[in-house]
């Protein structure tokens, strides 16, 4: 299926917000990574000036840095004005008010848009998406999912959700996905299931509290190891 950019909010996060979401220690952050759904973020930018090793897929790196910043430009307002419409479904402990997280989404935009032009033919950016990633087995030590995963659960199935985490355990030995709640802030109803046959595949499936919460109740995370060969 072709992506058509009019359907997409390009929102993306920082190093620092990753770090929070996804418990990255620094042990972790000198992993090789896999970003699914980055979007535009700049996680990748940050960290790779740091010396890290990070590849971000995302169905959005088909198109170029100038027609994801104005798709950006063009959404950003209407969902700042979303979150100062329905005050009681957020947290301001880190973007301190919808001001603030307009500030940090603009910043964040403007970094990725920066390295995504002088980087995307160095392979740090590839054009893919779930449930078949263009990677080879065991490719990366730990595959992070931002906003994707059971964000998306009215418009995603359970069989995509199982099929996808399956393809990223393929191609990395750890998992961790953010947030565990879909767009109506609801728990996912597939993360029990999903749940309970992951761990009878040989796998370690975990829920756990993160420090990042912007989302009301959406500070968890669902931690996947590599134990056994999982089969759908």
């Amino acid at each position: 299926m072709v992506m058509r950019l009019e359907n997409v909010v390009p929102f993306g996060r920082s190093l620092d917000e990753y770090s929070k979401m996804f418990n990255l220690t620094d042990g972790d952050l000198r992993r090789n990574i896999l970003g699914v759904g980055d979007g535009p973020a700049s996680f990748n930018a940050e960290l790779t000036a740091k010396g890290g090793r990070v590849v971000s897929v995302d169905p959005l790196y088909s198109f170029g840095a100038d027609e994801i910043k104005a798709r950006f430009d063009f959404v950003i307002d209407g969902i700042i004005e979303q979150a100062r419409n329905t005050p009681k479904d957020w947290v301001w402990s880190y973007h301190a008010n919808p001001d603030g997280l307009r500030q940090n989404r603009i910043k964040v935009a403007e970094v990725f848009t920066k390295d995504y032009d002088a980087s995307r033919a160095t392979g740090r950016y590839v054009d893919g998406a779930l449930p078949n990633l263009p990677f080879s087995d065991h490719q990366f030590d730990l595959a992070l999912c931002s906003h994707f995963l059971f964000l998306y659960s009215d418009h995603f199935s359970y069989e995509f959700h199982k099929e996808a985490i399956a393809e990223m355990l393929r191609v990395s030995r750890e998992v961790r996905i953010f947030p565990l709640l879909t767009l109506m802030l609801q728990r996912s109803p597939y993360i029990p299931r999903l749940v309970q046959f992951l761990d009878g595949a040989g796998y370690a499936a975990s829920v756990c509290r993160v420090e990042y919460e912007l989302q009301r109740d959406g500070n968890e995370m669902l931690v996947i190891k590599r134990i056994g060969q999982l089969h759908v």
